[in-house]
């Protein structure tokens, strides 16, 4: 080591995170290869896909939920916690190969600090694209979120959306200017930009006032589940307690019907109430275009199979709108 320089903590981190990345990579590519060459086996169906803007993107898509440890959990506290150790930095990075390998192509996150992570996976040969939301605040100006979109342009994400607890507010305080002009930051920079939200206003407004947005991100659940809330227990967009994300799936989908725009339909197991097969079925049928999940990497196999049988029996009355 003598004619060497020193290896710091920093470096060591560094390139030992790389070699996990390009491991999962290797590890996956050699499963694939397995899996091919093994008699009566074969590799995972092609997930179907859809187009928002000049991007190809799967009908099912990860959700960064689980991967930043934001478990929605209700009153389970611990539960965080617990994604939290088992969702570490290699098991992300193996999660990413993982869903890439079931034919699921985007990610969809906010920018906090485990994008980093992200960022190291695609360093290291994932091809896997980014659906970001900035979780600075909007003000008027903007300068301190048009910093953030374009910080994230910067690092090659493909498609910028304002976080759904920012749709929500601007919509509901009725500053529908403000919310367009959060939504042109990305598009000024040739980046499809689009907008999420809890509470079926945000799109109603958004289509009312012409906001210039690519995409929807909005939550789409039904309620026959054993934890779902009663009618007087309906007292806004969405509650963590009782467990509710959409408050009015009839109303959200007979509105998206008439909606020309790709939806992404997200909370769509009303985190973790509702199992896969028949939330995501209940979301095709009643026209999402694609369906957000969080899921742990024990979990990809199974949900991308129940994504493709969903979508290969989808009964729908909206036209596919990606």
């Amino acid at each position: 080591m003598s004619d060497k320089q020193p290896l710091d903590r920093r470096s060591f981190m560094k390139d030992a995170l790389l070699a996990s990345a390009g491991g999962a990579l290797a590890l996956r590519a050699a499963g694939h290869a397995r899996a091919d060459s093994a008699p009566g086996s074969a590799q995972p169906a092609a997930m179907p896909t859809g187009r928002i803007g000049p991007l190809t993107v799967s009908r099912l898509l990860l959700g960064g939920n689980l991967l930043t440890h934001v478990t929605h959990s209700r009153d389970l506290r611990y539960v965080r916690r617990l994604a939290a150790q088992y969702n570490t930095e290699a098991k992300i990075l193996d999660t990413l190969a993982l869903a890439e390998q079931h034919g699921i192509n985007t990610l969809v996150m906010t920018a906090v600090p485990v994008f980093e992570t992200v960022r190291k996976y695609r360093k290291a040969g994932g091809k896997i694209q980014w659906i970001v939301a900035p979780t600075v605040k909007v003000e008027p100006g903007l300068q301190a979120y048009r910093r953030e979109v374009e910080r994230l342009a910067e690092a090659g994400t493909d498609a910028i959306y304002l976080l759904g607890h920012w749709g929500d507010g601007l919509a509901g305080a009725g500053k529908m200017d403000l919310l367009a002009q959060a939504v042109d930051a990305a598009r000024h920079l040739k980046i499809p930009s689009g907008v999420g939200c809890h509470d079926l206003k945000v799109v109603a407004e958004c289509e009312k006032h012409k906001v210039p947005a690519d995409f929807y991100i909005k939550t789409f659940h039904h309620h026959r589940y054993p934890t779902a809330p009663k009618a007087d227990e309906l007292r806004g967009a969405f509650r963590e307690v009782p467990g509710y994300w959409c408050r009015d799936p009839k109303a959200t989908a007979e509105l998206m019907h008439n909606v020309a725009k790709p939806w992404i339909a997200f909370k769509v197991m009303a985190a973790g109430a509702i199992p896969p097969a028949g939330a995501f079925a209940y979301a095709f049928d009643n026209g999402a275009d694609h369906v957000l999940a969080g899921m742990f990497d024990f979990e990809i196999a199974e949900d991308a199979a129940a994504a493709r049988a969903a979508v290969a029996k989808a009964k729908r009355q909206r036209p596919w709108r990606s």
